[in-house]
């Protein structure tokens, strides 16, 4: 099992972080009591610009969750399309060729979901397997890829998709000045990614998936996710993540590689969500990562921000194409997300 490619695709409309926090401050007018602390909450996110589905203006007219989701549904299927294209593109696929399409997002839904729409829109084949997946945010684009893997396991002679879209800017609400809401109002923002996973028997290039493991925190659900409101998505983050993280992350990590006869040593690549500055440096200090092992992963936090579940896929993208490991290094791909939850890949370059 292998992953052929990874390829991202964004909106057109890229902003620095400057203007976006101009641009809030009016959308909140008189509202917001506290002028100083969003702009503080927007330097420490270390993010310098991001992508937005729609012009800032045009966030003024959405006054309902069903405004702001049937412009998730047409950008979702535009983005999607655009990252899957890709690619197969960069993995010498045809359409013709993927046994399975996998879809995720937690920032939007539709039924029938993306997937589905996605099919009649590129012409995929009839009889591919769809799996929908919704509700695990950051963590699912390493979850998906998990999945992917134990479908190709099966089905050795045929690809797997997976298509992530977050379109995070469309889940602003504007009467929530809570804190949670203001860090995710400078930290998240829209974005796309695609991976093909292949199996054994397509002798595919790129890195070799050796194991995935699962890990779920229980009774934690109240640290991340959503609250579902009349107006929509309502985010709920606590700051008690970086101590999970911390905690628990370093003997999740030993435990996985020592299952497989590796140890933390013998990983020289470090595929990770990106989280936000909190997230990454909690996550260096429970694995001891220093030296810019990180490099991937903040340089795209702070090129695009937070993207939820696509984040661990486009720093797997700027790996593949601008910072491949030496054949043979193993490497791990990994991110958390609501549940709350870990998912862990051992990848061999």
């Amino acid at each position: 099992m292998k992953i052929a490619s990874a390829a991202s695709a964004f909106p057109k409309h890229y902003y620095s972080q400057k203007f976006l926090l101009e641009k809030l401050q009016e959308y909140w007018g008189d509202q917001l009591r506290n002028p100083a602390m969003l702009a503080r909450l927007h330097r420490n996110v270390a993010v310098e610009g991001r992508h937005l589905v729609m012009p800032p203006e045009k966030y003024y007219e959405m006054t309902t969750w069903g405004q702001a989701n049937d412009v998730w549904i047409q950008c979702a299927q535009e983005l999607g399309e655009q990252a899957l294209c890709r690619a197969l593109h960069h993995a010498g696929l045809e359409p013709s060729k993927l046994g399975a399409l996998f879809f995720t997002s937690v920032t939007g839904i539709s039924s029938p979901s993306i997937d589905a729409l996605l099919i009649n829109r590129m012409g995929l084949p009839a009889n591919i397997r769809r799996v929908p997946i919704f509700g695990l945010g950051c963590v699912a684009g390493a979850a998906g890829i998990a999945r992917a893997a134990d479908y190709v396991r099966a089905y050795p002679s045929q690809a797997a998709a997976l298509v992530s879209v977050e379109l995070c800017s469309l889940t602003i609400q504007r009467e929530d000045l809570s804190v949670a809401n203001l860090i995710s109002s400078g930290l998240f923002a829209d974005g796309s990614a695609a991976v093909i996973v292949t199996g054994d028997d397509l002798n595919a290039t790129g890195p070799e998936i050796v194991a995935t493991r699962s890990v779920f925190y229980p009774d934690t659900e109240e640290m991340m996710g959503w609250n579902i409101t009349e107006k929509g998505f309502r985010i709920t983050l606590s700051p008690e993540v970086p101590v999970l993280i911390r905690e628990h992350l370093g003997h999740d990590v030993d435990s996985f590689l020592a299952d497989h006869g590796r140890k933390r040593s013998d990983i020289g690549s470090w595929v990770l969500h990106t989280g936000g500055p909190k997230v990454l440096e909690a996550t260096a200090a429970a694995l001891d990562l220093h030296d810019g092992q990180l490099d991937a992963s903040w340089d795209c936090l702070k090129k695009v921000g937070n993207l939820s579940s696509a984040s661990v896929l486009v720093v797997l993208e700027d790996v593949m194409k601008n910072r491949r490991p030496d054949p043979g290094t193993f490497g791990i791909l990994a991110a958390m997300g609501p549940g709350f939850c870990s998912e862990l890949v051992l990848l061999q370059w």
